[in-house]
């Protein structure tokens, strides 16, 4: 068997960023042309687009295909009919929309390191609606959703990002110039969606299902992978890496997490270590499907999706992100989910369980939760073994000792097992 193709109607990675010669050119170019700034978000797209994970856009969305995939999930204009969950776009503000002309060619720098992304012609600008765009993109079933903006404009980050970003957006094609520092700091972990291919395919894999991860891997986490070692051909851990939360913990400190766990108890013959470096949004349900999309582009064929997966605080329902793939229309997406029940360590079974399996109660059971792990660890108290690695804890508690500001991390209503 084959691995499954990539996204969209054409079935082909689209790569976007230059190399060699054609680089060093794009870059001399760049120089005559007009500077426009853009966040870390923004840059994080760039990255993925560059290598092609974002598979088939080829650059910022214009208006359609920003309608078109807020309102239905659906590409009008790149690829018509194709599924696209969350919209990609480049946020200005006014003084920079009014410099700017249609058909023009821009330079993208990260304001914040001042690294020369990419270069952009420039098709369309226009004012969204971006009251709009949030509801029907980050608004869920979670208790946190019954007031929606009362809560997300405060407790939101992908809300925030939007709220707070330029008041109009700019779309065209890009040319993508730069991979930042991520393979310094990452090596071949940090890989493209064809290394990726590749290295599945040597392997003699063609099932493979993605395992997202922007936390230490505790014990439900290593369960879960571990279920999918078990019915298909290996597992893909693929860290995001771009830019998180307060109280997230920087991908540096994860990967030796993920090393020290990897190393000691996962079968590696069956299981491959990747980061990635986009930025959270934080959206629920519809992150859940953007997952799947850039992991088919990888060429997974199965995404594991447990318990409130790309959630935050209690804006979406536990298994909201299992649901919304039962939605999906006939050939809108190659990859399948792996849904997982809720796990936790069952003191009567003696190990990882879930609600599918167990048949005691939640007296019994120690709920493992990110979240939850997180305030541990950041608090100072003692952690359960049951919760994590010894080799992961230690790690773990050197870190939030030597944190020099401590992060207070807010305690969800979905901690606790109902």
């Amino acid at each position: 068997m084959a691995l499954v193709n990539p996204h969209g109607s054409k079935k082909k990675l689209m790569p976007l960023l230059l190399t060699g010669k054609e680089r060093e050119e794009e870059i001399k170019r760049a120089d005559k042309m007009k500077r426009v700034d853009i966040t870390s978000k923004e840059s994080g797209d760039i990255l993925m687009l560059g290598m092609g994970a974002f598979t088939p856009l080829n650059g910022f969305m214009c208006k359609d295909d920003y309608e078109g995939c807020i309102e239905e999930m659906k590409l009008r204009k790149v690829d018509p009919g194709t599924m696209w969950p969350l919209p990609v776009t480049l946020a200005v503000d006014e003084e920079t929309k009014k410099s700017l002309k249609v058909g023009e060619e821009v330079a993208l720098y990260d304001k914040e390191t001042g690294d020369l992304m990419a270069t952009m012609k420039v098709e369309e600008t226009w004012e969204p609606d971006k009251r709009k765009e949030c509801e029907l993109c980050f608004k869920g079933a979670g208790p946190d959703s019954e007031k929606f903006w009362e809560v997300a404009e405060a407790d939101h980050p992908g809300v925030q990002q939007i709220m707070n970003s330029g008041k109009y957006y700019v779309g065209g094609p890009i040319k993508a110039l730069s991979e930042k520092d991520f393979r310094q700091k990452y090596g071949d972990a940090y890989m493209h969606p064809a290394v990726a291919r590749k290295l599945f395919e040597d392997k003699g894999w063609s099932q493979v299902a993605a395992f997202q991860t922007r936390n230490p891997i505790h014990r439900s986490h290593e369960y879960l992978c571990k279920i999918a070692q078990e019915v298909l051909d290996g597992v893909f851990i693929h860290a995001l890496v771009g830019k998180l939360k307060p109280g997230d913990i920087p991908g540096e400190k994860r990967m030796e997490c993920y090393k020290a766990l990897l190393d000691n108890y996962f079968n590696m013959e069956r299981t491959v270590l990747g980061v990635y470096p986009l930025e959270m949004r934080y959206g629920g349900p519809k992150e859940a499907l953007l997952h799947g999309i850039f992991r088919q582009n990888f060429g997974c064929s199965h995404l594991i999706i447990g318990r409130d997966h790309a959630g935050v605080g209690d804006f979406y329902g536990l298994f909201e992100a299992q649901e919304i793939y039962d939605r999906l229309w006939p050939g809108a997406l190659e990859l399948k989910p792996l849904k997982i029940d809720w796990t936790f360590w069952c003191k009567k079974c003696g190990g990882m369980a879930s609600l599918k399996t167990c048949p005691h109660t939640k007296e019994d059971r120690v709920v493992v939760s990110g979240t939850k792990f997180r305030r541990m660890m950041s608090e100072g108290g003692e952690v359960p073994p049951e919760f994590s690695r010894p080799e992961v804890l230690a790690i773990l508690r050197d870190y939030y000792q030597n944190l020099e500001t401590k992060v207070k991390i807010k305690k969800g209503a979905f901690e606790e097992l109902k």
